[in-house]
């Protein structure tokens, strides 16, 4: 039996082991699919409190990581399939083996839907984000675009306009699925030019493999044109990492854990934190916070219960 279970190793799951760790809880922490979380693949992270020239995604976690096994955190590679109420207490199956715990934090994530284009994975961090919020900052005064066509890329071309010289928002309709108001804000922004009616098919990088471009489709004529822009700003949505968690713990519409009195859920001893419940801010520092907070409600928890 375990005092406490973490499922995943980006901000929040390994800031809820620091945090566990230091109270002797000596956590088990569970390493996933994408071990290090959306900030693994983060090339220079500018906004984390305390790095004031910035820091490498992966170096940040490394750090996180090293800190969390320093106070006695235990790291294991495995991906939970299954998950049930045992009464007082959690069981997982990991692979192909059970196991009990006491208190359990997901802190499992969402990961990034992508447009399934060649070579995307590489270019992550050189031309290609999920996060206008992150990476905005690094394109000033160069053209960028936006791919959807929700509230959240009409959000992100709004934000990118501080930035960029220009902004092109391409979404594969003639009219925006977001709410009005968000989209009038994107379309009347003297920065925000519309492509309607056009998908990305292809990416096309410089000399040096960073993004100078994309080639569009028009999803009537079936005509093809290239796209000067520096970075490509997916906006299509996030799926969170809950799948194993379906049909036992409160989930909204779209999959993300729901939290009650904090960061407990409608299961008592298990917590989320992080981006597996947060589909507002997905920030680091957020998610560390949450993180923060799950391990110290789980402390309460032990605690109250014996």
């Amino acid at each position: 039996m375990e005092k406490m279970i973490i499922v995943g190793t980006g901000c929040a799951g390994l800031t809820a082991a620091v945090y566990a760790a230091r109270a002797n809880f000596a956590p088990l922490v569970l390493e996933g699919h994408e071990p290090g979380g959306q900030l693994s693949t983060t090339t220079l992270v500018e906004n984390f409190p305390g790095f004031p020239q910035g820091i490498e995604g992966p170096e940040l976690i490394m750090g996180m990581k090293a800190q969390a096994e320093r106070f006695g955190a235990r790291f294991e590679y495995a991906t939970v399939t299954e998950f049930e109420p045992a009464g007082g207490h959690v069981r997982l199956k990991l692979d192909d083996k059970w196991v009990e715990t006491e208190t359990l934090v997901i802190a499992s994530g969402a990961s990034a839907k992508w447009l399934g284009l060649p070579r995307e994975k590489e270019l992550v961090g050189h031309g290609l984000t999920s996060c206008a919020t992150c990476d905005g900052a690094f394109y000033r005064n160069v053209p960028v675009c936006v791919v959807g066509g929700g509230d959240s890329a009409c959000e992100e071309a709004t934000f990118l306009t501080r930035f960029a010289s220009k902004v092109y928002l391409i979404h594969r309709r003639d009219s925006l699925r977001a709410s009005k108001i968000m989209a009038e804000r994107a379309i009347n922004h003297p920065k925000v030019e519309m492509v309607w009616n056009s998908a990305p098919v292809e990416y096309l990088t410089d000399t040096e493999g960073e993004m100078r471009g994309v080639v569009l489709q028009d999803t009537v004529t079936g005509e093809k044109r290239e796209l000067e822009v520096k970075c490509v700003f997916v906006a299509i949505g996030h799926t969170p990492n809950t799948g194993p968690f379906k049909g036992k713990l409160d989930m909204d519409a779209d999959g993300y854990l729901l939290q009650r009195q904090g960061t407990h859920t409608n299961i008592p001893g298990v917590f989320a934190a992080g981006d597996v419940a947060d589909r507002t801010y997905r920030q680091a520092i957020t998610a560390a916070g949450q993180g923060c907070a799950a391990a110290l409600d789980a402390e309460r928890y032990m605690s109250h219960h014996g």
